[in-house]
């Protein structure tokens, strides 16, 4: 990432308040020519003056070394050269202060006053030397010659410098807005990247739940109904042979219904269906019970409900209202909540009497799954069914992500109800 201010500066480590130590060493050069220029103007000076040589030429010294400072305090630079403008000194101090003044941050009024006090300075100082010269018979030309002299001079050493380090001034503010624009990006590139990739890794936690969640319903209720017969088989097998007969062929139907419906999924898995497409998407998590290929529907429900009635469940089924085709998510949560609901009953509530209610609305679709208590209160399926504790939480997870209500608890009577209600469209 680049640095801009006090970054930039500690980056390069220059001394003082300098940011680079070319630039030190360039500022103590030019302050070092300024003072042997002032130092071999300041002998004339101090004939003019009246002084010993020595002190003029130290004066020059002094004040021509003032150019050092010039990044640090420019104000005081361009002050020193308008003062020491009537001794006829500091002609590349005037230049290069002016030049640094304009460059800088400081308000424009003070730039241009400045400016203009060191135009008029000049203008006026070489005004009376021109005049001078001509007094004394240096100069033969016309008297429009001498503010012609005094205005070019005076414009020759102010404007350009003005207008140099206005544009460099300018440039730079352009460069560092530039550099911040680009530090500015950066970090939001790299805050769009850190989002990404907590979008990416909810994507994939979302997608891991939903797996499991199909893997739990369409494994369980199989495997149940198959659990139920094998235990059923293991009771009537010697003493009924053709009971035992019907449900071995139960078992296989179910184990080959399993094994159907998990290779659908894993076919889906491989092939990237429009599942995984949309866990990707944060706002498209309503659809993320959508799977490719044929899903189960609520023509199936019978189906479903005789299975069952076949392992050894009293279960009843109603439907109210006239049956009308809905958007497949809807149809495969419906089917699922009933489906996990029957499967509950058959681990925990073996024996149970059960009430299967549809209810086609016009504007949702609304399912109830209730049990009496078991023969033995507490007692668990003789089969002895194990559970993970994850069938009613994918349910809810399936209705509230199409927008549902989805309710569960047990009956004042010992038993247990599952309700939801999902929205039609």
């Amino acid at each position: 990432m680049t640095t801009t201010g006090e970054e930039d500066t500690v980056a390069r480590g220059g001394p003082w308040w300098w940011s680079r130590r070319r630039s030190a060493a360039f500022d103590w050069s030019l302050g070092l020519v300024s003072a042997v220029e002032c130092a071999v103007e300041g002998v004339p000076f101090a004939g003019d003056a009246g002084i010993p040589v020595a002190a003029g030429v130290v004066f020059g010294v002094l004040a021509g070394s003032v150019l050092v400072v010039r990044r640090r305090w420019p104000i005081a630079v361009v002050l020193v050269a308008i003062a020491i403008t009537p001794a006829q000194m500091g002609f590349l101090m005037g230049i290069v202060g002016l030049y640094t003044l304009a460059a800088s941050e400081l308000p424009r009024r003070i730039i241009g006053s400045l400016a203009g006090m060191q135009l008029v300075g000049t203008l006026i100082v070489t005004f009376v030397q021109v005049r001078r010269s001509m007094a004394r018979g240096s100069l033969t030309l016309g008297d429009w010659f001498v503010p012609f002299a005094a205005i070019t001079t005076s414009l020759g050493l102010t404007a350009p410098p003005l207008l140099l380090g206005m544009y460099v001034g300018a440039r730079r503010r352009l460069m560092e807005s530039l550099r911040e624009r680009a530090d500015s990006l950066e970090r939001e590139l790299q805050l769009l990247a850190e989002r990404a990739e907590e979008r990416a890794e909810w994507a994939r936690g979302e997608e891991r739940t939903r797996i499991a969640r199909e893997m739990h319903d369409v494994v369980a209720h199989r495997v149940s109904l198959m659990v139920v017969h094998a235990a059923a088989l293991q009771a009537v097998a010697r003493k009924d042979p053709e009971k035992a007969v019907r449900n071995a062929v139960l078992v296989g139907d179910m184990g080959r219904q399993a094994l159907t419906e998990l290779r659908e999924m894993l076919g889906v898995l491989r092939s990237g269906g429009s599942g995984v497409r949309a866990a990707s998407v944060p706002s498209a998590a309503v659809t993320l019970v959508a799977e490719e290929g044929e899903g189960p529907c609520l023509e199936e429900l019978e189906e479903l409900v005789g299975q069952s009635a076949a392992a050894g469940m009293v279960v009843e089924l109603s439907v109210e209202g006239e049956a009308r085709a809905y958007a497949p998510e809807v149809e495969q949560t419906a089917f699922r909540v009933v489906q996990e609901a029957l499967t509950n009953v058959h681990k925990h509530a073996a024996g149970a009497k059960t009430r299967v209610r549809l209810a086609h609305r016009v504007a949702e679709i609304a399912m109830q799954v209730e049990n009496g208590a078991p023969p033995e209160v507490g007692s668990a399926s003789s089969a002895g069914l194990p559970s993970g504790g994850n069938g009613l939480v994918g349910m809810r997870e399936r209705v509230v992500a199409l927008g549902g209500v989805f309710v569960s608890g047990p009956t004042e009577s010992g038993g247990f109800r599952v309700s939801a209600v999902i929205p039609a469209s």
